[in-house]
């Protein structure tokens, strides 16, 4: 224990020393589960946005339901505040510590509770990994459909809390699509079980809408998932064009004719170096664009689609289409996509991950939007996204030695998720609001509709203790942004900073 941990700490918790906060929990935690030296609390002064960092003032690695719930009561009696993570794997800040308040990492409860192969069910504590749950599914011929880029390392409770999606969430849908139940433990240490074993309860979905809740609501302490049978049928392709906007058009005209892809990825020609130095893909390093299709059910349904799907493709002007020969050709071609985040991270010192969505019909529109926007900036743009659903991942490269480069990067997201939202879209598709979006859900919601999210929190966590000032904008930071008028009659959380 170093000198500084009884230094006064600005916040929610003024007037408690760190001895003292770390006090507070001494009798419901072991020791090692009770990290306090800001050495040790420092590999989570943020999530997978890096730009953004606070290092906590106190973690908290519970290993049961029961260990979390004594944490939210002994928090609740002294007005403590709490910020939930999982694995850290999320892109908005939405994990990141907030001044004085304790954080609560769940990755210690790990569990595969039950896996009821029968009824395609599987109940895992919020640690559990991804793909994880699908290597234990796998042996009974199943396996769970949601497969984010970071599915190796993110963690189910964490796909609930951003409502994650993957690369074959076209087909399958996002993770609310694919859990059938939750426990949570609300703000006054109740327990809250949602969802059940029939495919729909009665009453409101509160089901849905914990999803994608980032911590605010509730904290997740199960979740039962649905499991689906492996495909018998697997056909993938990787499709090549001279242009971006060729590639764009193609995948209206493939959802056009009717073919949905299990799923359906699209990279531009920055992003495809990129991967195939990283990856080694078998990626066509002339290409402008390249989208990855696949199709999967019964063979007679794959084929029949697999033909049609080439007759558009050819249509559309694809330079190439080649298909994977085998599994490990199929693995590579999604090995290059997944990989493409970590990769275009070796093309410049720092870059920047936005995410949002738009109408399909509008990809052409808007990638020669992101185009203008980042010749203007003078900031590249590697563009790598879900085509299928509009799911849009520019990735803005930049260098944060260089002063003011930060900003711009900042700037330039803020510029493309606006022009997401002209074209009919969201500033969100899957990454979530956090710390990083607050000023453009002021470009997106009114003033009454930020007032009706701001309802749905105060129902769950009157007193604010729940990850507070993040996912919803004050008013008064709207009007300071300029994006409505709006009275300037809302101050913050009274305790914490300011962003």
């Amino acid at each position: 224990m170093t000198a500084n941990h009884d230094e006064r700490i600005d916040g929610p918790l003024t007037g408690f020393t760190r001895t003292q906060l770390c006090g507070l929990f001494a009798d419901l935690l072991p020791a090692d589960a009770i990290l306090v030296s800001e050495e040790a609390c420092r590999p989570f002064e943020c999530d997978g946005l890096s730009a953004y960092r606070s290092v906590p003032h106190l973690v908290l690695l519970p290993a049961s339901e029961a260990e979390v719930v004594a944490i939210v009561k002994r928090c609740a009696e002294h007005g403590v505040v709490i910020v939930p993570r999982g694995a850290g794997t999320g892109l908005s800040g939405g994990a990141m510590a907030i001044p004085g308040a304790v954080m609560l990492v769940l990755s210690r409860m790990s569990r595969m509770i039950t896996l009821d192969a029968e009824r395609g069910l599987a109940r895992v504590e919020p640690g559990v990994r991804n793909l994880a749950i699908s290597e234990a599914a796998a042996s009974h011929g199943l396996y769970y459909a949601p497969d984010p880029s970071s599915q190796i390392a993110c963690s189910i409770g964490g796909n609930v809390a951003e409502n994650a999606g993957g690369v074959h969430c076209l087909k399958y849908g996002l993770t609310v699509n694919n859990v059938q139940a939750l426990r949570c433990v609300l703000p006054d240490g109740e327990i809250l079980e949602l969802g059940g074993e029939c495919l729909d309860e009665p009453g409101l979905d509160l089901l849905a809408l914990m999803h994608g809740s980032e911590g605010m609501l509730g904290i997740v302490t199960e979740v039962t998932v649905r499991l689906l049978p492996i495909p018998p049928c697997i056909k993938t392709l990787l499709v090549s064009f001279d242009s971006v906007s060729a590639a764009a058009q193609a995948v209206a005209d493939v959802l056009a004719a009717g073919v949905i892809p299990a799923g359906m990825e699209m990279m531009d020609h920055l992003a495809i170096s990129a991967a195939e130095d990283f990856a080694q893909a078998g990626y066509p390093r002339e290409a402008q664009a390249i989208l990855i299709i696949e199709l999967d059910g019964l063979s007679e349904d794959v084929a029949a689609n697999l033909e049609r799907l080439k007759r558009v493709l050819q249509a559309a002007n694809a330079t190439e289409v080649r298909e994977a020969e085998s599994a490990t050709e199929r693995a590579l071609f999604w090995k290059g996509r997944k990989s493409a985040f970590p990769a275009v991270g070796r093309l410049a010192p720092d870059y920047y991950c936005m995410d949002g969505t738009i109408p399909k019909q509008k990809l052409p529109e808007v990638l020669a939007g992101i185009a203008a926007l980042s010749e203007q900036a003078g900031l590249p743009v590697a563009n790598v996204f879900h085509a299928g659903d509009g799911n849009l991942h520019p990735l803005i490269l930049f260098d944060a030695n260089i002063d003011g480069q930060l900003e711009m990067a900042e700037q330039l997201g803020g510029d493309i998720l606006a022009l997401c939202v002209t074209l009919g879209g969201t500033i969100t598709g899957e990454h979530g609001v956090g710390r990083e979006k607050l000023n453009q859900m002021c470009v997106q919601f009114s003033t009454a509709e930020l007032e009706q999210f701001k309802a749905v929190k105060e129902a769950f966590d009157p007193a604010r203790r729940f990850n507070p000032n993040k996912n919803i904008p004050t008013l008064a930071r709207c009007a300071e942004f300029g994006a409505m008028h709006v009275h300037n009659n809302e101050l913050p959380h009274p305790h914490l900073e300011r962003f």
